[in-house]
């Protein structure tokens, strides 16, 4: 006989607590959402019910189904009234006192077979455990925003952590249909972890002048195949919640130059420009604004043949398709590197000095003539796309390197988690191990920075002559 899916308890009414309310009820469980704001449940029931029904209207659920999933929500009033839960799962705020104080309460509430699960994003589960009777009953299950949608939730465990309750998550995560990875709890995790190259070097370069932000987030996009550019991302997500996240890990890895903030977001934040949700970040989403347009070079004339080294194979095909013969000759450019060349609508280049006019309006020509926008930038180690990539794969591979997760379930989070094109590893596998590590020495010797510091394992890698996968 199937016994009925464990009651769920929901702690905290906000964003995150909402969407796992509604992932879990859609998965047919009896949820029970608590807020200790007035009102705060109700309100939140009220918005799963509402995204419920219009997903019947999209007929991607039925009426039926929806009617059903609205009946099993409910509003606890306190904390007591969670005590029949099998699953407690909470999203309060990221204060390690207030998830301490809460996880006292209802340890001493519910059954000793319930599972515990905080939806923390930055803090240690052994700092929050510390404070139960049994510190091996709480995991992480760490959930993305918008939960009903994002389809990456981390299985995080510590030195405290017994392995049947992370077993238990990672099963229950996946019968709601979710991707699952296990992470060792170390600051950031993964996703938090390996990502903060991304934002951080698309403001640096921002910060340094080298374009403006719509050109360097038309060139992660169009170039680089990333959903969004690092600018408009943070825009989005909110100055305030990505700077707190930059900050906490920062910190958490003492001070860590490879994770140091920026200044330039800081302001913005200091200056009340959270993004998409104040009106005003790096772009101006107020009525009658006017919409940023990347900068791209005029077009030149098609060149009917173009002697350079340099180019790489992929793009030099997409220029001989156009009917433009190429020739060997000085690497006079140096160009970014593309998700996929064939499919990318835009190139960001540098001129080096050798370059003479001629070959340079002859290569903007060709690639304009190939379909591409063109984006000049400075000679800078790596431009834009290809930094960025090495120091993700780099920062990916010291997580892997200090056992924070497989790099297979890396490579997986960076996929689900924030939609990379492709995961860090396997995309430094793609370029060249050798690509990359030399990417990162160049960095590191223009600089003069620990920030570029290269990972013993991509170290290793490049000694042998190894890959991440394979």
């Amino acid at each position: 006989m199937k016994h009925p899916p464990s009651k769920v308890a929901v702690v905290g009414a906000g964003a995150m607590g909402t969407g796992i309310t509604q992932v879990a009820v859609a998965a047919g469980h009896a949820v029970q959402l608590f807020d200790a704001r007035a009102g705060a449940a109700q309100t939140a029931i009220a918005s799963v019910g509402s995204m419920l029904q219009k997903l019947a209207a999209k007929r991607k659920i039925t009426a039926a189904d929806a009617d059903a999933a609205c009946a099993r929500m409910s509003a606890a009033t306190d904390l007591a009234s969670l005590a029949g839960a099998g699953v407690v799962i909470e999203a309060v705020v990221e204060d390690l006192g207030v998830k301490r104080d809460l996880w006292m309460q209802v340890e001493s509430l519910v059954s000793v077979d319930c599972l515990l699960a905080t939806n923390t994003s930055s803090l240690g589960i052994p700092s929050i455990a510390s404070a139960l009777k049994v510190p091996g009953r709480l995991v992480g299950m760490h959930f993305f925003n918008p939960a009903p949608l994002m389809e990456l939730v981390e299985i995080v465990g510590g030195i405290t952590t017994d392995a049947a309750p992370l077993d238990r998550a990672e099963a229950l995560a996946r019968s709601w249909g979710k991707t699952t990875v296990r992470a060792r709890s170390t600051p950031g995790f993964i996703v938090n972890r390996v990502a903060r190259p991304y934002y951080a070097e698309g403001m640096r370069l921002l910060d340094e002048g080298v374009a403006s932000a719509a050109t360097l987030d038309a060139i992660y996009r169009e170039c680089g195949g990333f959903r969004m550019g690092p600018m408009e991302l943070t825009d989005l997500i909110g100055h305030d919640v990505n700077f707190a996240v930059t900050s906490t890990v920062w910190r958490s890895f003492f001070n860590d130059p490879r994770f140091t903030p920026s200044l330039l977001q800081q302001e913005l934040v200091e200056a009340g420009w959270l993004g998409r949700k104040s009106g005003r970040g790096f772009y101006d989403y107020n009525a009658g604004a006017a919409t940023l347009a990347p900068a791209s070079l005029p077009p030149h004339a098609r060149p009917e043949r173009l002697a350079l080294g340099g180019m790489p194979d992929a793009l030099r095909q997409r220029v001989e398709a156009a009917g433009i013969a190429v020739a060997n000759g000085p690497a006079a450019v140096e160009f970014d590197l593309a998700f996929d060349y064939a499919a990318a609508k835009r190139m960001a280049i540098s001129r080096s000095r050798e370059c003479d006019d001629a070959t340079w309006q002859a290569v903007v020509g060709a690639l304009q003539a190939s379909g591409l926008a063109v984006s000049e930038l400075p000679p800078l180690p790596g431009l834009v796309v290809m930094r960025t990539v090495a120091m993700l794969a780099n920062e990916a591979a010291d997580a892997v390197y200090h056992g924070v997760a497989s790099a297979a379930d890396v490579d997986m989070a960076m996929c689900k988690g924030v939609n990379y094109p492709i995961g860090p590893l396997a995309w430094a596998d793609r370029v060249g191990i050798g690509v990359i590590f030399d990417t990162l020495s160049r960095l590191g010797a223009f600089y003069g920075e620990d920030r570029y510091r290269i990972s013993p394992l991509l170290r290793r890698l490049h000694e042998r002559k190894g890959r991440f996968h394979g």
